[in-house]
């Protein structure tokens, strides 16, 4: 099964704050003149012009300066950002706990970072010490594009963002539902208990331009909900995502064997997935609609 591995901080950080539009919040200047700037939570900060020094706190935002900005600015990583290669060449700074005095000794222009991976209370404290953070949010892959995008503005690499993220979307465009039926997904990210993908998640979006549709409809308080074994017996998922079949038959489905029930697993519907791709968005993101794209495909194909 693949792993979810700020789980803890996503289930208790995550901030329901509205996203701004942020294409038109930005405001760029190549004088040399600070920016005044609003990131995805909508709190207000001033930037450098040019920044020279930055980093990411979050491996998918890592990906995405590796893919838009200008490399030799990046001066660190997490323990977790582990692609591209080039970024294992770069200073370890550790995330969770967020490992405060050595990622300031890197004197970063700024840090950005994903809702729901960066505490709150450790923004505030680097705020405090003079390093901005900029907090970016996804609910649709449309806004993975639009966050390498903005990090183009910010930047001034806007031609490089826009040439990748006009790429992705033709890749996108070019991804066609299999069939008119849509199967149910359902995936999870944690055994025991049972966590999930909710329907505020990207994946739900992911899902749809793969071809299905996210099992679980009710949107929970928390976008990765603790389920029961009595909820997921009357989802009846046509799809179970965590794990190959023969692995989670011997795990998942011997601690709960009453889930065998599932329409998932009479029709042996059970598949492993990319854990990087399904838990980054960022510049893999289509790649990872090709995968769910596959799945979904193959579980039409045991339908027919």
């Amino acid at each position: 099964m693949f792993s979810f591995r700020f789980l803890p901080l996503l289930l208790i950080g995550l901030l329901a704050a509205c996203r701004p539009d942020n294409e038109a919040t930005i405001t760029a200047t190549s004088t040399g003149v600070p920016q005044q700037v609003r990131d995805d939570l909508g709190r207000s900060m001033t930037l450098p012009a040019h920044p020279r020094r930055i980093m990411a706190l979050a491996a998918s935002m890592t990906e995405m300066l590796y893919a838009v900005a200008d490399t030799s600015t990046i001066v660190g990583r997490t323990q977790v950002c582990d692609y591209p290669a080039a970024a294992l060449r770069k200073p370890v700074i550790n995330s969770y706990p967020l490992d405060m005095e050595r990622l300031v000794a890197l004197h970063p222009d700024v840090v950005f970072t994903v809702s729901g991976i960066t505490s709150p209370d450790d923004a505030a404290r680097l705020e405090q010490l003079g390093i901005p953070v900029y907090f970016q949010q996804y609910e649709t892959v449309e806004d993975v594009l639009r966050g390498m995008r903005d990090l183009g503005h910010l930047l001034g690499r806007e031609a490089q963002a826009r040439r990748l993220t006009d790429s992705l979307g033709t890749q996108l465009r070019q991804i066609a539902p299999v069939a008119s039926t849509k199967p149910r997904v359902l995936a999870i990210t944690w055994q025991d208990p049972i966590y999930v993908y909710g329907q505020n998640t990207l994946f739900t979006d992911k899902i749809r331009l793969a071809g299905g549709q996210n099992a679980v409809v009710e949107k929970f308080a928390q976008p990765y909900p603790a389920l029961t074994r009595e909820y997921i017996l009357k989802l009846n998922p046509d799809v179970l995502i965590g794990g190959s079949f023969g692995k989670l038959d011997s795990t998942f489905f011997k601690t709960y064997p009453e889930l065998r029930r599932i329409r998932a697993y009479q029709t042996r519907q059970v598949h492993a997935i990319t854990g990087s791709l399904m838990e980054r968005p960022g510049p893999r993101v289509v790649e990872s609609v090709r995968e769910l794209q596959r799945i979904v495909a193959q579980s039409q194909a045991a339908t027919k």
